[in-house]
């Protein structure tokens, strides 16, 4: 059940008047989530939620369905009519001049922006500022429980023995003149996964030379390739426990079938794990020193050393997203470049940092998980520090 007390200290230390929620055929799930309930039937008409910084929240629900609120405290106010429904915002409302919504200016933070560009238009025609909810989404949807970190921990323990036995597997084949497939090497992470109680949506990928230059590249039937002696390849794997409440770990690592790896991809592995290690010491130098750092000045720190490095158009994407119960979460991302994230990075959240550099023959990325805890900021699980040699 959604604790009041705790949404009112947050928004009066992020300085709006409340928090708006709304929702209209389930399109809002982090409205849920937040607010701690679930309908039990279809959500066919429009209901409005609003918690204001001080004083009682109050609803707004359509007779049709006017026990859909129900689980929640407050008044809750009915109506049929489309200008009943205008006066009821209003009235919700209570004055309230500067409110919070699930809405991203320019939808630079796609995650939060789940409310449609209409209702922000009717709340704004009240003479009321919408701004975005993105701080207080992280604050209630994003940090982690401490049984929440044991569950990672846990994760990425099993994850680590597969994907140490998936490299295994590879250099054993290789070794003795076989090949043996991406799609083969996916499946037994799969299997893997499952024979420890792990879990995942989808993935792994695996990629060897240049699909490994795709960074959602993806194994299936009839899109597959060998990997054999004189290969470079990727393995990106995620998984989380099979259990309620249970948040992923999330990795990539790189190897090499062979004795001596050619130079380019030596060179290109370690200007990517300088710039994994950069963003690493942004966060934990930041953290220590009790600092304020959003999400963009991370992405920085990673990116800045690429372009450094003359591989600046080849970083093509964020280096790292929000990890939670979902692989990618609704904390902070460390990124400048998809968007601007300006979310800043807070205490009990996790989220990868992830550089890579994609060229035309192979792609390196080096990926780990940085928890911040209250006082510190530390890598969860194994560093890949040097080209795996198979």
């Amino acid at each position: 059940m959604v604790d009041i007390g705790k949404i009112q200290a947050a928004l009066r230390s992020e300085g709006v008047d409340g928090w708006l929620f709304f929702d209209h055929h389930r399109r809002d799930p982090l409205a849920y989530r937040v607010l701690g309930f679930q309908p039990a039937e279809h959500v066919t008409r429009r209901w409005y939620y609003f918690i204001p910084a001080d004083g009682e929240p109050k609803g707004l629900v359509h007779r049709v369905e006017s026990r859909k609120l129900d689980e929640l405290p407050g008044e809750k106010i009915p109506y049929s009519s489309w200008n009943e429904q205008v006066e009821g915002i209003r009235q919700i409302l209570g004055g309230a001049r500067r409110v919070a919504m699930q809405y991203s200016p320019n939808c630079a933070i796609p995650y939060v922006a789940m409310v449609d560009a209409g209702t922000v238009e009717l709340v704004r025609g009240l003479g009321v500022e919408v701004v975005t909810s993105a701080e207080l989404v992280q604050h209630f949807e994003a940090r982690w429980t401490q049984a929440a970190l044991e569950s990672h921990l846990e994760a990425g323990r099993r994850v680590d023995e597969v994907r140490r036995q998936a490299f295994a597997l590879i250099g054993e084949r290789t070794r003795n003149g076989e090949k043996v497939e991406e799609l083969e090497v996916k499946r037994f992470v799969l299997a893997g996964f499952a024979k420890r109680g792990l879990i995942c949506e989808d993935g792994p990928i695996v990629g060897v030379n240049a699909n490994a230059a795709n960074p959602h590249y993806e194994p299936q039937e009839g899109l597959t390739r060998p990997i054999g002696r004189g290969d470079f390849f990727l393995m990106d794997m995620w998984a989380k426990l099979d259990r309620p409440g249970a948040v992923y770990y999330d990795i990539t690592w790189t190897g090499f079938c062979g004795a001596e790896p050619p130079e380019e991809v030596r060179k290109v592995f370690t200007i990517v794990r300088e710039a994994r290690d950069r963003a690493i010491a942004r966060v934990e130098k930041s953290v220590l020193a009790g600092e304020t750092l959003r999400g963009f000045e991370v992405d920085d720190a990673a990116r800045g050393y690429i372009a450094s490095q003359g591989y600046g158009p080849a970083f093509t994407h964020r280096t790292g997203h929000s990890i939670g119960q979902d692989v990618h979460g609704n904390g902070a991302n460390m990124d400048n470049l998809e968007t601007h994230d300006e979310r800043r990075i807070v205490a009990w959240t996790c989220f990868s940092i992830e550089p890579g550099i994609y060229l035309r023959d192979f792609g390196v990325r080096s990926e780990v998980n940085v928890f911040v805890g209250d006082r510190e900021a530390r890598v969860t699980g194994e560093k890949q520090m040097e080209l795996v040699i198979v």
